[in-house]
């Protein structure tokens, strides 16, 4: 029961700490530019140095990545021969590319295992280049892994793992070779695309942006706002960092309700409402339990010791509490009805579920 009032006190902080719909908010927290944006990178790599916790023989392309690599240093093997070191381990290189960064600039970057490597722990990434969706090099990995788990076993095959020692991380370990290009300063305009699209909120920032720089901004949707910018590149970037810090109201949306299936997180936006509805939950609650008796016969007697199974099962229907809130309850109503019933988030998902399907939340269900 404790665990039931934590999860729901938990949910009434978090409806309490959510801003309302109509607050105002800087511009860069609404928008992203078109043309600035983060580019995702991979790899193929090699991690060396290993002390026995490599990939095992059973990855077949551990072996012929390292008779590869070997060929490359003039090292060859004789045919069919395979590499059974368990120093080496194969991974995946990830990074993402920041917006405008140039040549020679260094990025962090994410290495994962790829095969069945215990821990990357120790480890040293070789020379790895890492490539955009275009399938071009942009940038080339290198270096000492810095890992936060670690696992240790002994001869009986007893283990101890601790968080996820077959990923790490290499700060600064990737430099850039080659740049992203983006038509940010040359296009007569800049795009703001609005990351949750309302028409009220596009409205908004037309209007702010207007009173502040002259009739620079328009909106076609609700998705994104067209701003003429500057000419000159220095310009254009000083009105993008006044455009950035101007002050936004955010257009009222349909408030949700967004429920997590996997976790049994409810998370209700302020401003939900429900239509006159009467509610009654109940729980099934189906207990079998299993013994055994012994049964010996008289001293003396010709029988036998025998073991008899026994059930025993018991129902038990709960409450099923009828409840009801009047037309237009408010989000704190909702949660004051369902904490006295110290109802579960699971409960509170199969109320609001069937409340939406009978047509009573002035609102917005999602499940993830």
């Amino acid at each position: 029961m404790k665990l039931r009032y934590s999860a729901l006190a938990a949910l009434a902080l978090l409806s309490a700490l959510i801003q309302p719909a109509t607050a105002a908010q800087a511009l860069r927290n609404l928008v992203s530019i078109e043309g600035v944006r983060d580019n995702p990178l991979v790899g193929y790599g090699l991690v060396v140095g290993l002390n026995g916790s490599g990939d095992t023989t059973q990855v077949k392309f551990s072996s012929q990545s390292v008779v590869n690599m070997l060929k490359q240093f003039g090292v060859k093997l004789p045919d069919g021969a395979e590499s059974k070191s368990k120093n080496v381990a194969t991974v995946m290189v990830s990074a993402v590319f920041p917006p405008g960064y140039r040549r020679g600039q260094a990025i962090d970057v994410t290495v994962s295992s790829l095969g069945d490597a215990k821990s990357l722990r120790g480890g040293t990434l070789l020379l790895t280049p890492l490539r955009a969706a275009d399938n071009e090099t942009y940038a080339l990995a290198q270096g000492n892994l810095v890992v936060g788990g670690l696992n240790a076993a002994g001869k009986s095959g007893s283990s101890v793992t601790v968080n996820t020692p077959t990923t790490g991380r290499i700060p600064n370990g990737a430099n850039i070779e080659r740049e992203i290009g983006s038509d940010f300063s040359t296009k007569p305009t800049v795009t703001l695309n609005l990351r949750h699209p309302n028409f009220q909120t596009a409205t908004n920032i037309v209007d702010v942006v207007n009173r502040r720089f002259g009739p620079v901004a328009s909106t076609s949707d609700a998705t994104s706002v067209e701003v003429i910018a500057p000419e000159n590149p220095t310009q254009r970037v000083a009105f993008m960092a006044k455009l950035e810090a101007l002050a936004i109201d955010i257009g009222a949306d349909s408030p949700k309700v967004v429920f997590n299936s996997r976790t049994g997180t409810v998370v209700i936006a302020d401003g939900l409402r429900v239509r006159a509805a009467a509610v009654t939950h109940g729980s099934l609650k189906v207990v079998i339990s299993e013994s055994s008796n012994v049964s010996q016969p008289a001293p003396f007697g010709r029988g036998q010791t025998t073991v008899t199974p026994q059930s025993k099962v018991s129902v038990d229907q709960g409450s099923g509490q009828m409840f009801q809130w009047p037309a237009g309850a408010k989000l704190q109503s909702i949660i004051d009805v369902v904490n006295s019933l110290g109802a579960s988030p699971d409960d509170i998902m199969a109320i609001l579920q069937a409340l939406d399907q009978a047509g009573a939340i002035e609102g917005e269900l999602v499940v993830i």
